[in-house]
């Protein structure tokens, strides 16, 4: 049995944290993610295409400085309507 299950890990912050952002379209994802941070002090890398090409990846690498920062982006990330998916 699992004595993990529930727990929460513990992160020590600051941090640098990963987002891998799933869309259609990347210059559409990029305004999302221009629109929620400071590029110039993250960095971005495109990741996977869908096997159809509808789909694709962009990874965010950014410096987070608490648990409500890393939050607020995930959700500023899932609320755009660009982005269909945040992982």
């Amino acid at each position: 049995m699992d004595n993990n299950s529930g727990c929460k890990p513990e992160i020590q912050y600051p941090c640098r944290w990963q987002f891998r952002l799933i869309g259609e379209e990347r210059s559409a994802m990029l305004a999302a993610i221009g629109a929620a941070v400071d590029i110039s002090a993250c960095a971005i890398a495109d990741g996977n295409i869908s096997s159809g090409g509808r789909y694709l990846s962009v990874l965010v690498e950014t410096t987070v400085a608490d648990d409500a920062e890393r939050l607020g982006l995930y959700q500023r990330f899932a609320a755009d309507p660009a982005i269909k998916v945040v992982l």
